[in-house]
């Protein structure tokens, strides 16, 4: 009669490997796991080292693009934005980077929004949850919708506060003029937040800070150009570089 192969194998027949076999098998599955896991620690540095050029693509290509929103909403209103917009009581309700929105094809995700109130109002909380790559630099880690981009903010800058400038009030230049600052982690913030930077931000970037890129973070000018800043930059051209009116010169940079 011919065997089933389907058969289920008589237990008493079952062969059963040599310990010995089984101890050699083991040992060398451990030997191989042990030698991938030292390969890549090996080149896992180097994998880094190969995904850092296209984040920073990435991340200029960011600005470049919040550049072209910033300028297109001047074209309409003949002004930047202001750095965030105020209720009857002074306090802030909007960031900027809300409304440039529509300049950045988010038509339909800023009409949801209601700008009588304040950003983190429960009727705009879902919205604020909303993850915008363009405002996120792909080598930052922390909250997906935080922005890792910040206007500096203050009396003689591009974004005075609540006040907008436009680009004929820049007189120092507007390539001679910070506009918008790649910002760490730690001073990142949701994107809807009406909450910036100040000069002190750039002027405390130093060798062995913590940014997001090494050596130094990507910065946009009023003009539209967006270049990398050297964390060894000059104080005095970082302070001149940040004025819109103060006829400084700001030198090489």
């Amino acid at each position: 009669m011919t065997e089933n192969p389907y058969a289920s194998p008589n237990p008493e027949s079952k062969p059963v490997p040599p310990k010995s076999n089984l101890k050699v098998t083991l040992l060398q599955v451990a030997v191989v796991a042990a030698v991938v896991t030292v390969i890549i620690a090996m080149l896992l540095p180097n994998v880094q080292r190969a995904r850092e050029p296209a984040r920073r693509t990435q991340c200029k290509h960011n600005l470049k693009y919040i550049s072209l929103a910033l300028h297109q909403y001047h074209d309409t209103y003949g002004t930047f934005p202001p750095a965030y917009t105020v209720d009857a009581d002074g306090k802030r309700l909007h960031s900027w980077r809300t409304l440039i929105l529509p300049f950045l094809d988010q038509v339909a995700l800023y009409n949801k929004i209601d700008l009588s109130k304040a950003w983190n109002d429960p009727v705009n909380e879902e919205i604020a949850k909303t993850m915008l790559p363009t405002y996120r630099c792909p080598a930052a880690i922390g909250s997906p919708n935080n922005a890792y981009y910040a206007a500096i903010v203050g009396p003689d800058t591009c974004f005075p506060g609540a006040a907008s400038r436009s680009l004929a009030e820049i007189k120092d230049g507007t390539s001679q003029t910070l506009a918008v600052l790649e910002v760490n982690s730690e001073n990142a913030v949701p994107w809807m937040s009406p909450m910036d930077v100040d000069e002190q931000y750039l002027l405390s970037v130093r060798p062995k800070s913590k940014v997001t890129h090494t050596g130094g973070l990507y910065a946009l000018a009023a003009d539209g150009t967006v270049r990398f800043l050297s964390e060894n930059l000059k104080e005095s051209t970082r302070r001149a570089l940040m004025t819109s009116d103060a006829h400084d010169t700001v030198g090489e940079w």
